[in-house]
């Protein structure tokens, strides 16, 4: 059987890879578990930018993916970028079997305010929920309370449900279907 297999990436909180897979099963239909080594990122560092290029672990995260694997989801803590944007939360493959998202931008200490364990664990399951929906064709939703509305600043992320609207799970029971 065909699983989610969530990647760390770098140096991952476990505890944070251990509630994403406990939860994530319930919003996509399929098994979920985490891979023992985790993706050195090292590669795809922009010392210029400080920053790691997000495009550049999907391709690695490429080659991770067996025929085990129905999406992989890399999970990290380090800051992501694509060359057109400042940052991002996270980037997917659309339609493809790789996402990946960071906890660098969703932890409250990035923003001078004390550490809220609860609050990035929502915003990163609202996260991966987000980034796992475009692998599955899903675009930005205009419902801005589906995990799949477009997010460019962190109180976006905290506004929106972790769960997908209506029309968005029917597009992702549609595809299971034809499966």
């Amino acid at each position: 059987m065909k699983s989610l297999q969530l990647l760390p990436i770098g140096n991952v909180e476990q505890g944070l890879l251990q509630e994403m897979r406990d939860i994530l099963p319930q919003i996509f239909p399929l098994a979920c578990e985490i891979l023992p080594r985790a993706l050195d990122p090292s590669s795809t560092f922009h010392g210029e930018r400080q920053q790691y290029h997000s495009s550049e672990l999907l391709r690695l995260m490429g080659a991770l993916v067996t025929p085990r694997c129905s999406r992989l989801l890399g999970i990290t803590a380090i800051d992501l970028y694509i060359p057109i944007l400042t940052f991002v939360f996270g980037e997917a493959q659309i339609g493809g079997p790789s996402a990946l998202v960071s906890v660098h931008r969703l932890r409250q200490e990035f923003y001078g305010l004390p550490a809220d364990p609860l609050v990035l664990e929502q915003r990163l399951l609202k996260e991966a929920v987000h980034e796992l929906g475009h692998t599955f064709h899903l675009n930005h939703c205009s419902d801005y309370q589906c995990a799949m509305a477009a997010s460019h600043a962190v109180e976006w992320i905290d506004i929106k449900g972790s769960g997908l609207c209506p029309a968005c799970q029917e597009k992702i029971a549609e595809l299971a279907a034809e499966r």
